[in-house]
């Protein structure tokens, strides 16, 4: 892939190439400096160069890669995996596999994967350099880089087209291939990667070869930590599923059983639950889990942070053990290592990006400021008079408490509404169905919505609160940037965050994001400033001198004098002052600011 030194941090156009087919034109990705090409036509884009379509151009077959341990290629279009050859699990969830996987109609596996290139020039090891790919595990097929070398049914191909899709994304590139071999997986990628079609897609074709009587319980099970993730996987499941025929249906708390149960007893080829849910239902034996040989746990750390291990071993003791697994989840901490150890059997482990490291989203734009409690709400009005009208912005806070008192300040000037953790599934459902048509355009939410909420056009995410977590904070502001959008985030951070202040210096740096000088002044100081520096500074200007404070972006950090420290000392401080001379420096933000660092209690 060709690579050209980056010089903004939008895209431009490439060099003129002749060769390129018409109406196709190469860009100039402004922060990587990769080129990638756009048909003003359609409005696709993608990585793969194109190719006219009277005479397209494979790989060579079997091309090694640096980044992908497999000498196994793609699948030619039309053939499947039989899921029933190969697999002879024991007692213990363990699994004996047979040293040449076959297709029902006798192809080896290797055999048929070595009948399909990458289906473009872009080779194979530049793909999966330049998506951070890299793969552990035997015989790992290479990535599935166009909808044509999936072998999927036209009509799916049509779903994911219709639905905006030009290309597989990177986790789906790679693990789609994995996944249709009938083997266990598991895929570590952030938020807004595509994860959720990661597996949907591959249990879609599992039911052609696999479905049962759905009358006497699901093929497939989905296990995910939320309502709303859950709701929303039943959705995905229903509309690319809807030209196959495919009936799912939806497991969660904090709504009447009556319907999930009628929805069972008339039967269903997926279920998506969330663990306390099915448990109950379970206990009831109103559900059987006999027939499930494809078993997903979404976002596993989630559920794991939640508590959910108990009821998840539970449920899988009702799993067959002759069974395809698959875990998708954003880290990689300890405990999602052992519960993958003990419930996935020769695994091969697919990661976007260093798995060692918690990684934000590179597409959006990180700004932190420091800034008063008191001065939190103005600062949000500024924000958001800032924008355009009726963008899509979700502002998170720590409590419930704040949760709705901030909502009811904002409703009337910019139409919010808030969603936490008390409010009853029918609230929730409504306040996220009017914040998804753009009727209340502004969402005030708790770390309930930190995870599994899919709305494409989120302009803004605004951390009015810091979370508890470091984890929180990357899948928080994933909400936005996401399909490839590019996003922004502001965070308020005060002295009670310090704790937070390295880890969050690593993932600004991680994504390629400037660093504040107050910042990382906190973060070598193994916390806060101090008590010293809170009263009398410790800045260039000495005692009641100016020093500097930042918020962070792509573009550049840009600092403004806070005034005299001094004034701080007695609790006041002259704001307009301060905002005025930080006016012209901010960008994005409307009128910058600043205040004392004090604890914020709610």
């Amino acid at each position: 892939m060709a690579v050209v030194t980056a010089s903004s941090a939008g895209p431009s156009y490439a060099p003129e190439d002749p060769t390129l087919p018409k109406p196709w034109k190469g860009l100039v990705d402004g922060t990587t400096g990769f080129i990638y090409f756009w048909n003003p036509e359609t409005n696709d884009t993608q990585y793969e160069r194109p190719v006219p379509s009277s005479h397209a151009v494979s790989a060579p077959a079997h091309k090694s890669s640096v980044f992908v341990n497999s000498s196994v290629e793609k699948p030619s279009q039309g053939q499947r995996y039989d899921p029933d050859s190969g697999h002879n699990r024991g007692s213990n969830n363990k699994i004996a596999r047979s040293s040449s996987d076959h297709f029902h109609d006798g192809t080896s596996v290797h055999e048929s994967y070595g009948s399909l290139g990458v289906g473009s020039d872009i080779s194979q090891e530049s793909y999966c350099r330049h998506n951070e790919i890299s793969v552990t595990g035997g015989d790992v097929p290479a990535p599935l880089t166009s909808f044509e070398a999936t072998g999927f049914p036209s009509e799916i191909v049509r779903e994911m087209r219709q639905a905006g899709f030009s290309a597989p994304t990177p986790i789906q590139a790679q693990s789609w291939p994995i996944a249709l071999q009938g083997r266990d997986i598991v895929a570590i990628a952030k938020t807004g990667s595509g994860k959720t079609l990661g597996y949907l897609m591959p249990a879609f074709i599992h039911l052609q070869h696999r479905r049962k009587n759905p009358q006497l319980g699901p093929t497939i099970l989905v296990l995910s930590p939320t309502r709303e993730l859950a709701t929303q996987i039943q959705a995905e499941a229903v509309k690319f599923g809807k030209s196959s025929r495919i009936s799912c249906t939806c497991l969660y708390g904090g709504a009447p059983k009556g319907p999930q149960l009628r929805d069972l007893s008339r039967g269903v080829d997926i279920v998506v639950a969330t663990p306390g849910r099915l448990n109950d239902i379970l206990e009831m034996r109103r559900v059987s889990l006999g027939q499930v040989s494809y078993l997903v746990l979404d976002e596993a750390d989630r559920m794991l942070d939640m508590g959910f291990e108990p009821q998840i071993r539970k449920i899988v003791k009702e799993v067959p053990v002759q069974r395809q697994t698959l875990m998708y989840t954003a880290t990689w901490p300890k405990g999602v290592r052992k519960i993958a150890a003990d419930l996935l059997v020769n695994s091969v482990q697919v990661n976007i990006g260093n798995v060692d490291e918690l990684v934000a989203n590179k597409s959006i734009t990180q700004y932190i400021e420091v800034v008063l409690p008191m001065e939190k709400q103005r600062r949000v009005e500024q924000i958001l008079r800032s924008k355009e009208p009726g963008s899509k912005i979700i502002i998170f806070c720590s409590t419930k408490k704040m949760c709705d008192q901030l909502s009811r300040n904002l409703t009337r000037n910019f139409g919010a509404a808030a969603i936490h953790g008390d409010k009853s599934q029918g609230e929730r459902d409504y306040v996220l169905s009017q914040f998804r048509t753009g009727k209340s355009p502004v969402l005030v939410a708790t770390d309930v919505a930190a995870r599994g909420l899919d709305i494409k056009d989120i302009r803004v995410v605004i951390n009015y609160d810091f979370p508890t977590g470091i984890e929180d904070y990357v899948h928080r502001i994933g909400r936005t940037g996401r399909a490839g959008a590019s996003g922004l985030a502001y965070t308020f951070f005060s002295d009670q965050d310090s704790k937070h202040a390295l880890d969050l210096v690593k993932v600004l740096e991680g994504a390629n994001q400037c660093v504040p000088t107050e910042l990382r002044d906190m973060a070598s100081r193994g916390g806060g400033m101090g008590r010293a520096r809170n009263h009398w500074g410790s800045g260039p200007g000495g005692r009641g001198g100016p020093y500097n404070s930042s918020f962070v972006g792509r573009n550049g950090g840009h600092g403004y004098d806070r005034g005299s420290r001094d004034s701080d000392r007695y609790g006041t401080y002259n704001a307009d002052a301060s905002r005025k001379r930080s006016r012209s420096r901010s960008p994005n933000i409307g009128s910058g600011w600043s205040g004392k660092k004090s604890r914020f209690t709610d």
